[in-house]
């Protein structure tokens, strides 16, 4: 290998992608928001001009005296793992990556100027050498994305928030973006969950990956099949007070739940776009300013559309049933919220189209690259 920064990596045989966009593996809504932002004009400079403000040389001066720098005399076979990642997705420079003292397990990518990347003893404490792999992929995915630039703003903006929280309505404004920049976190993490499955080419290790954040380290007490049933028994059940508990459940967070992230994960690994990105068939980051803004958002909507169509949830098959002219809307309101049978329970709807049956699995904890408590890496 003659790339610079990548000397030596592991010996396992793994696909490169030369050249790769992370339009290839990043979700639509990540991605659409992403191309939205890249093509406004001057919108990294205005925040990197702010970056006075911001925390980022705090961190990165806190990282470097209190945690250990990977290297190839420190922690080297993370240090293996990180630019082998870099190998595989091209990404020539190499981010400093830090492990901290933080018995949580837990990993982030942040930096305005340059990512930097920290993992904390407890996350290597935890995976094993594939599982662990899966999760540097991950970050280096963040850092080919770009996303650590939109995450150190998320992390000054949800501070500010806490110290402006005292003043009457000081924070409203502020934790609206806050609210919006979660929804973008949440879907980047599924993006970064796929760039670490490119980098493991192992399914099976991203699983106990997201099995053991969950679970903790008992693999023999765990099955992956059945932690993939509980998302789906998660997606489908309950009823309409089930749906808006789960949506309020899930906006503080800035990752959507574990089992959720598996099953979306395993779901990518089974289309036609991973098979392709793995024969060598992707975008080239070289075409990214030619991106349309206007076809990543329909390619979002028509995520989002088909989300409903094929969700097992009872809000999403309501809102399907509705989309689709379904009729006696009052009966199935209250069939819904009470979780009465009829269409409430996957049966025909009256006078109008049915919401299919088939499953859309859809990322606190973990690995987080959770922006929220700097120090502390979690």
């Amino acid at each position: 290998m003659t790339d610079a920064g990548h000397e030596s990596v592991p010996s396992r045989q793994r696909r490169r992608f030369p050249g790769i966009s992370s339009r290839a593996y990043e979700h639509p809504a990540d991605r659409s928001a992403l191309v939205a932002l890249r093509r406004l004009s001057g919108f990294d400079t205005v925040f990197k001009a702010l970056s006075g403000l911001l925390p980022e040389r705090s961190l990165r001066l806190l990282f470097l005296s209190d945690s250990v720098r990977v290297s190839d005399a420190q922690f080297t076979h993370l240090n293996d793992m990180l630019r082998d990642a870099c190998y595989i997705l091209d990404l020539r420079k190499v981010p400093p990556m830090y492990v901290n003292q933080d018995p949580r397990p837990n990993a982030m990518c942040i930096g305005l100027d340059e990512p930097i990347i920290v993992v904390t003893t407890g996350l290597v404490e935890l995976l094993d050498e594939e599982e662990m792999r899966a999760v540097v992929g991950h970050e280096v995915g963040h850092a080919l994305s770009g996303h650590s630039v939109y995450r150190t703003i998320l992390l000054f903006l949800t501070n500010l928030a806490l110290k402006v929280a005292w003043i009457p309505l000081g924070n409203v404004a502020i934790m609206a973006i806050v609210t919006a920049l979660r929804e973008w976190f949440r879907k980047s993490e599924l993006s970064a969950d796929r760039a670490g499955l490119l980098v493991g080419q192992d399914l099976r290790a991203s699983m106990r990956g997201l099995m053991k954040i969950a679970g903790g380290n008992h693999l023999h007490e765990m099955n992956v099949d059945a932690f993939l049933a509980q998302a789906d028994e998660y997606e489908k059940s309950g009823d309409l007070r089930d749906s808006v508990l789960k949506i309020l459940n899930v906006l503080p967070r800035t990752h959507p739940f574990t089992t959720v992230r598996a099953a979306e994960l395993k779901k990518w690994s089974e289309t036609r776009d991973f098979q392709r990105i793995m024969d060598g068939h992707y975008p080239r980051r070289d075409e990214d300013k030619d991106t349309s803004v206007t076809d990543s958002f329909r390619e979002s909507a028509a995520h989002y559309a088909d989300t409903v169509r094929t969700s097992k949830d009872p809000l999403m098959k309501l809102v399907g049933d509705i989309a689709g002219g379904a009729g006696d809307l009052g009966g199935k309101l209250r069939d819904r919220f009470t979780g009465g049978g009829g269409s409430g329970s996957g049966g025909p709807s009256r006078g109008g189209a049915r919401a299919s049956d088939t499953t859309d699995g859809t990322e606190g904890n973990r690995w987080r690259s959770d922006p929220e408590e700097p120090g502390s890496g979690s």
